[in-house]
């Protein structure tokens, strides 16, 4: 009998920690680190991935995600727009072969282009324009950029356009913008553009040690570190954290990966499919140690 009471106590407070979702209605009072989950291109829909679609968004909003990575790339015509590559194998990826000529499926496109070509048969494209439209529609919301150009002084020009177009709508949307940095210096140019409350340095493309990351985040008050999942230990997961850094993993699409990993001591996940609910939840298996 007494195991039994044990056991749903257990249980009983396992529960407490699901997590509930804020209605579209309520303002971000708090910091995107206290979400678990980062939409990976603005989540998975269907079971497709990479969209930066609209209905992709809505559909993960609604099973109660509220921080989003886009993709950002300029258009042939300098639009700044939510893709992840121009290449052959995006066009066939989001399935628009028989929306563009065969001479336009492995090239940057124009922002007509763009915006006419639906993603598998049926989403819209999103613009920044039309990002920040949600932002205003969903104060709840976080904004994680991913930003795609690959030379220095169009990935300068990316941001200060997103920086720049948000001052003049809405300078308060910037407070929910979240840009990731991939390298050290890349810090200085952001800044330089605009001083953001927050970001987050992902080290999928950096040469850094784990010694030179954790330096650098104690020096410069990084907010948040993504690793890769062949890169996390428990080491480093506790040093970042004494630095007082928040650490993500990407990308991350299995709950027991998930329990995993929070075991080791990280924060949050970058998903294509997980939900807030399904992240916490793994509390349960914490619970009966697997």
């Amino acid at each position: 009998m007494r195991r039994w009471i044990a056991l749903i106590l257990l249980v009983g407070a396992a529960g407490l920690l699901f997590w509930v979702p804020q209605s579209s209605s309520e303002e971000s009072n708090g910091d995107f680190t206290d979400y678990k989950v980062i939409s990976h291109a603005m989540g998975g829909i269907n079971d497709h991935a990479y969209t930066n679609s609209y209905e992709a968004f809505i559909a993960n909003y609604e099973k109660g995600n509220r921080v989003f990575e886009v993709d950002l790339l300029l258009t042939e015509d300098g639009k700044l727009v939510a893709r992840h590559e121009w290449t052959q194998h995006m066009t066939e990826l989001l399935q628009q072969e028989d929306k563009l000529p065969k001479d336009r499926q492995a090239v940057r496109l124009s922002y007509e282009e763009f915006k006419q070509s639906k993603i598998l048969g049926g989403y819209d494209p999103l613009s920044w324009t039309d990002i920040m439209d949600l932002m205003e529609r969903y104060p709840d919301i976080y904004i994680v950029t991913d930003t795609k150009e690959q030379e220095a002084e169009d990935m300068k020009h990316e941001l200060a356009m997103l920086v720049n177009s948000a001052k003049a709508r809405n300078p308060q949307l910037l407070e929910r913008v979240v840009p990731q940095i991939y390298n050290q210096p890349m810090l200085q140019t952001v800044k330089e553009i605009y001083n953001f409350p927050s970001l987050i340095y992902t080290l999928y493309a950096t040469k850094d040690t784990d010694d030179e990351v954790i330096d650098f985040v104690s020096k410069n008050a990084i907010e948040a570190v993504t690793i890769p999942e062949q890169r996390v230990t428990r080491t480093f997961l506790s040093k970042l954290k004494k630095a007082g850094a928040a650490t993500y993993v990407n990308t991350i699409n299995e709950t027991y990966d998930v329990s995993k990993l929070k075991r080791m001591g990280v924060n949050g996940f970058y998903s294509d499919f997980l939900t807030e609910k399904e992240v916490e939840s793994t509390s349960w298996l914490y619970a009966f140690g697997k």
